[in-house]
This record gives structure tokens, C-alpha cells and sequence, in this order.
């Protein structure tokens, strides 16, 4: 079965998106650790953990594609869900620091010394295990957007009205995570961090290592994903994106589909927020900003939503450009950003790599056609040169 599952879901697109993801991940790492700083071909450490970044990133933009290109459910806060796994993984960093903080407490964590807590909330227990903390980083998002999406999906709540409340779910994961009291380090968040698994999480070695997990998260996630939409299912969720009526007419429980599919798309954008803080060295509630699950959009469309390819295309090309423009112009980049979402969206509506896939089809076509078309004036000519 699993067999069949990794068949169906390599094609050669995939197949050759996977194979520069695993380069990627055996090259960076090896041209920042073995060649001199004076090489030519030496990556600085600086960008290998930038490189990493944009990875999460291209994860939580396949992750939205899976819901919002083949089935249909745009949703404006799979940035919660990128937090929580950023924080789940937070809260393994810091209890990794012990006594090494800055009031020397063994147990807990700088923020709640200072904010005189007298004991270790039961909700961070087992963060100091990393099985703990890495199951932790998939189930709350995953748990939370099954709760939410069963009540939403139950209740037939589509279109815009749907992508609203996933906003406000997101809005008010930000105003709590940013009260003391509920214990995950307020405004500040998380950071300071030391270790992660006996590493120095500032070593070289380690940001390489990270960089490497990240491309084969990525990797892997792409897998997962194309065989999931290249299934039987895949086929049913495309069709209830394009006439949801009729596929429910069909028989098919639709709200069961969609609720799947959007649990797994969470559980994606955890995993992608948990490799995300340790290459940044913080995560605080600025991360549930409802303006960034619009930016994880528009990365999507402008790569191509519904390509798999695209989303990920998107998501570096645009984070890319973010870095190099906010170093020249940091005050015009929201305009910048509004601007090429407004403009793939007139010129280019599916996006970069789905424009391109278009008009490839387009060229096959044309090539089929002529040569059909000259096949049947040949045949049409040997009967009159038989005359």
C-alpha cells in the first residue's frame, strides 16, 4: 500500500523536486563546513540559516496549497498553526538551558523567574524530552484545527466566511499568547536559546544540520502531499473544491474530507514552525499576526496554487526579494508586496509555475495537432500520387 501511495505520487516534476532537495541538503552543508571562508564556493553561516528559513517557509506555503489549491478552503491563519509548532519546539529550547540562564534556576525557564513564578506549569512538562516536544509540534496544531474544522466544516461554513473566522481563531491566539499569565513568555516569546539535542544551537555544525533537516522535511512533505492529491481522494477533493453541491450530492461526506485535509496542512505548517525557531533563535506572538498568514498567500499565488511546485517557488523567490528590497527600501516593501500580489493576480492568475505549465500544455497541443494534421494530408496525397 505504501508502495503504491509513493508511486502514484512521483512524477517526474516531483521526482526532480525531491532530487534538488536532497542535493541541496548534502551541498549547503558540506560548502559551509568544508571550504575555507575565502573560497569562492564557501556559504556563509549566515546564509545557510537564511537558506533554512526560506524552507520553512516553501513548508508552509505547501501546506496552505494543499487546502486551498486542491480543495478549495483559503485559510487566513495557517500562521497559527506555524506558531504553535514554532512554540512547541520553544518551550523543548528552554528547558534545555537550565541553570544556565540568567537568574541560574534549574528548572525555570528566565521569564517566569522574573515574573515570579514559584513552580513549572503542568502544560511544560516533558518538554525537556525532544520525542516529547517533536510529537507536541504536529498534535496541537494538529488537534487545534481538527476541533476548529470540525465545528466550521459541520456547519457548511464556506468561502469567505470560512477564511474570516480562520483569521479570528489567529487574531485570538495572538491576544492570548501575549498575556503573561498564560505562560509562554509574553510580548518577549521564547528565546536565549543554548542546545538542541546536546548541540550548540549556534554552531556551525548545527545551523548546517538544521538547513539539511529543513530540505528533507520539505522533501518529504512534498511526497506526502503529491500523493495525496494524485489518489482517489486527491481526485474527490479537487472536484468538492470545483462543485462542492454536487459532490456532496455524489454521496461523498465532504466535511469529513475537507476536515482531513486540513488537519494534515496543519500539521505541516508545525513542523515547518518548529524548524523555523531554532534557526532564528525566537519565537513570540508576533508570529500569529494575521498578516502573516496573508503574506503565506500571496507567496502561494504568486508560485501557483494547486501546482505543489509553485507554492514552493513562491515562497523563496518572494522571501528573496523581501530580503535583498527591505535592505534598500524597508519602508516601501508592504507596497511592494500588495503590488505583486495585485499584479499576478491580473496578469498572471496561476501564478508563475502554473502560467508556465499552461503554456507548455499550449505548445504539446499545437505540436499534436500539426503533426495530426500532417499525417492526414500525406495520406491524403498517396492516393493521387498513385494516380
Amino acid at each position: 500500500m505504501i508502495t503504491s501511495f509513493l508511486v502514484k505520487s512521483l512524477d517526474r516534476t516531483i521526482i526532480t523536486a525531491v532530487a534538488i532537495l536532497l542535493g541541496l541538503a548534502a551541498l549547503v552543508p558540506a560548502l559551509n563546513l568544508m571550504t575555507a571562508p575565502d573560497h569562492p564556493l564557501h556559504v556563509p553561516t549566515y546564509l545557510v540559516s537564511l537558506f533554512g528559513k526560506y524552507l520553512t517557509y516553501a513548508l508552509l506555503a505547501l501546506a496552505l496549497d494543499l487546502v486551498w489549491g486542491f480543495c478549495g478552503i483559503l485559510s487566513l491563519g495557517h500562521a497559527a498553526f506555524f506558531a504553535l509548532g514554532g512554540y512547541a519546539m520553544g518551550m523543548y529550547l528552554m528547558r534545555q538551558i537550565g541553570a544556565r540562564g540568567s537568574y541560574g534556576n534549574p528548572l525555570l525557564p528566565d521569564f517566569m523567574v522574573f515574573l515570579n513564578w514559584k513552580e513549572l506549569p503542568w502544560f511544560w512538562y516533558g518538554f525537556d524530552m525532544f520525542w516529547f516536544a517533536a510529537l507536541m509540534v504536529v498534535l496541537v496544531p494538529g488537534l487545534i484545527a481538527f476541533v476548529f474544522g470540525w465545528f466550521a466544516f459541520r456547519s457548511r461554513v464556506n468561502g469567505v466566511y470560512l477564511s474570516i473566522i480562520t483569521q479570528a481563531m489567529t487574531y485570538a491566539l495572538l491576544l492570548a499568547f501575549f498575556r503573561n499569565d498564560m505562560g509562554f513568555g509574553g510580548n518577549n516569546g521564547l528565546t536565549d536559546f543554548k542546545d538542541i539535542l546536546g548541540f550548540n544551537i549556534q554552531a556551525d555544525g548545527t545551523r548546517a544540520a538544521l538547513f539539511a533537516a529543513s530540505a528533507l522535511a520539505l522533501a518529504v512533505s512534498l511526497v506526502i502531499t503529491s500523493g495525496i492529491v494524485r489518489s482517489k481522494f486527491g481526485k474527490v477533493l479537487v472536484a468538492l473544491r470545483d462543485a462542492e453541491s454536487r459532490t456532496r450530492f455524489l454521496g461523498y461526506r465532504v466535511e469529513h474530507m475537507k476536515l482531513f485535509a486540513f488537519t494534515v496542512s496543519a500539521m505541516m505548517a508545525g513542523v515547518a514552525g518548529a524548524l523555523y525557531v531554532p534557526q532564528v533563535g525566537i519565537i513570540n506572538p508576533g508570529e500569529f499576526d494575521p498578516g502573516n498568514s496573508i503574506e503565506v498567500v500571496i507567496w502561494t499565488a504568486v508560485g501557483g496554487r494547486g501546482t505543489l511546485i509553485g507554492p514552493i517557488i513562491g515562497a523563496v523567490l518572494v522571501n528573496g526579494g523581501k530580503s535583498i528590497f527591505t535592505a534598500a527600501f524597508p519602508e516601501f516593501w508592504l507596497f511592494a508586496l500588495g503590488g505583486l500580489f495585485v499584479l499576478v493576480t491580473l496578469f498572471l492568475p496561476k501564478g508563475v509555475v502554473g502560467t508556465l505549465q499552461q503554456h507548455l500544455a499550449r505548445r504539446r497541443a499545437n505540436r499534436e495537432a500539426a503533426r495530426k494534421n500532417g499525417e492526414a494530408e500525406f495520406a491524403a496525397a498517396e492516393p493521387m500520387a498513385a494516380e
